[in-house]
């Protein structure tokens, strides 16, 4: 069964296209079941909006979504606006997945060197009575308290993880589009996403 997936990415990925060779490959399948998955993509420039506006556009894409792809570029990593959809898909449950699209030819036949995994640089703290959750995320330099989410009670959360802080990067699957033969293993790695 297809499963409706959000996909999350760096704007400039979409102006060469290499992002839309992964959103839009099930254009060429024979029905979107062979693709795995129906997009619920959004992709607005932020600057043309307010803070809240653009979460809540975000807020609303995610909605009846179950997993959330990051589609990983050069830059992708830095990006305010990937960086909330990633966390806020944690925080309400998608299971996630990067792809990398380094690899993918721009408009121009161009392929870049694989980028930075956002996932290396988003993750959480558990406080130290288990029962909040802070995201946190990585500037390049170091780790601070994530801003645009707040922190999240927890309840019965296991002992082994008080006082512990952990990266995305520890679970989430990431995937080379063009290595990896992203055209007929998308629907496995949507299948494999936690």
């Amino acid at each position: 069964m297809a499963k409706r997936v959000f996909f999350s990415f760096h704007y400039e990925d979409v102006k060469t296209f290499r992002a839309n060779v992964v959103r839009k490959h099930d254009l060429t399948k024979e029905t979107r079941e062979d693709a795995g998955f129906f997009d619920a993509s959004i992709w607005e420039d932020a600057k043309k909006h307010g803070d809240l506006a653009v979460k809540n556009l975000i807020n609303r894409n995610l909605e009846n979504t179950s997993i959330t792809c990051a589609l990983i570029g050069t830059e992708t990593w830095r990006r305010r606006w990937v960086r909330y959809e990633i966390l806020k898909s944690y925080d309400r449950g998608n299971k996630l997945l990067g792809v990398h699209i380094n690899n993918v030819a721009d408009k121009n036949q161009q392929t870049f060197p694989l980028g930075r995994d956002v996932f290396d640089y988003l993750g959480f703290v558990i406080s130290a009575d288990g029962s909040t959750l802070t995201y946190y995320e990585h500037d390049g330099n170091d780790w601070k308290i994530y801003q645009d989410l707040q922190a999240k009670k927890l309840y019965n959360m296991d002992r082994q993880h008080w006082g512990k802080g952990f990266k995305l990067s520890n679970w989430v699957n990431v995937y080379d589009w063009k290595n990896g033969d992203g055209y007929n293993n998308f629907p496995t790695w949507l299948d494999n996403a936690k």
